[in-house]
């Protein structure tokens, strides 16, 4: 994981009343746990920008007020209109210690399958992993250049050195499904051929078919006369 540096200060009034004046001056109101006991700081909203507003997961270095913590970002409340950032929890890493976060899923490459005329469906967008600092990746990265239709990579195909999924693990990540236009077109192009195919030997239609307009008797094959009557 990359590591970002956020610097804060502590706060020494946790209140709504301290909250809401924070956020006016532009700050943002942050818990650090994980250790002995919870550190209350802020930090200016722009320090947050590249954490916050990216798929990417990242180590933290928190500097509040000179002293250095390890951390990774666990919780983060939104403003429901406007998107600004109202509160952050952080969680404290401990060397050898396991988390728990979120990793996003990326793919690589272009599935055969889409080219025939499949459509490639991300079921998941992020797996739960849990796993030491050291051990997180950026990204679980799919290669689906070999995906034909019909074919999926569940959560217990995916495998990462040190990492454990905590996703069910016949859940399906990503997948390469038959679009609705193609199951269409299939009888459609059927269709032709069947209404342009000789009618079988020995029903009603052969006969109509070959006959004059309006007749009932079947012609004499080979064009042969009738033989006169006696």
């Amino acid at each position: 994981m990359k590591t970002l540096n956020i610097k804060g200060s502590k706060r020494d009034n946790v209140g709504k009343k301290n909250a809401a004046d924070l956020r006016r001056n532009g700050q943002v109101p942050c818990v650090l746990y994980g250790g002995k006991e919870p550190v209350h700081f802020s930090a200016h909203e722009n320090e947050f920008r590249h954490l916050v507003y990216t798929p990417d997961i990242h180590a933290v270095k928190l500097d509040v007020g000179g002293t250095q913590y390890d951390a990774v970002m666990k919780d983060i409340q939104l403003h429901r209109v406007t998107d600004k950032i109202i509160h952050i929890d952080f969680l404290e890493v401990i060397p050898d210690k396991k988390i728990t976060m979120e990793i996003p899923v990326r793919t690589t490459g272009a599935a055969p399958g889409v080219r025939a005329g499949g459509k490639l469906l991300k079921k998941l967008r992020t797996l739960t992993a849990k796993a030491t600092s050291d051990k997180f990746p950026d990204a679980v990265t799919i290669a689906i250049d070999k995906m034909e239709i019909g074919d999926s990579v569940r959560v217990k195909d995916i495998k990462v050195d040190g990492v454990e999924f905590l996703n069910p693990a016949n859940s399906t990540v990503i997948a390469v499904r038959v679009t609705r236009n193609v199951e269409e077109e299939t009888p459609a192009a059927a269709a032709p051929a069947a209404a342009g195919a000789p009618a079988a030997a020995g029903t009603d239609a052969a006969p109509a078919a070959a006959g004059a307009k309006g007749s009932t008797t079947p012609p004499v094959a080979g064009g042969a006369k009738e033989a006169p009557k006696k």
